[in-house]
């Protein structure tokens, strides 16, 4: 099954116990995200990223964890996020972890993209809910 919408995220730069010596520049933030569409809901989750200051590079890891609805189905689910960036290319995984669904969103597993244009977020959910 497919979900599609979009989402609009505020991140806030956190505290951090390291710090990487430079060019790396490391960083911590929260994520605090609403979705509209076939995913409606809210999500909160934390960012760890590192970037160089030398160049358009960065990658960063993320947890986030949605409640809401989808599909008819009202739950949650944690998605995992892995990103790495260059000035000419990034690649970007986000995925539900397994096992983390609840209530009518138990057993449901997939992948989601994200795709920004002209400021907006768009995303694309590829999902199954096993049954239980």
């Amino acid at each position: 099954m497919q979900a599609n919408g979009t989402f609009e995220v505020s991140l806030n730069p956190e505290s951090t116990v390291h710090s990487f010596s430079s060019p790396a520049q490391f960083g911590r933030m929260s994520i605090d995200k609403t979705f509209s569409g076939d995913l409606t809901g809210t999500s909160l989750g934390e960012m760890l990223n590192c970037r160089s200051a030398e160049s358009a590079s960065a990658g960063y890891v993320a947890i986030e964890q949605f409640q809401g609805s989808l599909g008819g189905h009202t739950g949650g689910f944690v998605l995992q996020h892995y990103g790495v960036m260059t000035k000419d290319a990034q690649h970007l995984t986000l995925e539900i972890l397994p096992d983390s669904g609840t209530e009518g969103l138990t057993g449901i597993q997939g992948s989601m993209t994200i795709d920004i244009r002209d400021g907006r977020h768009f995303y694309q959910l590829n999902y199954d809910i096993e049954a239980g």
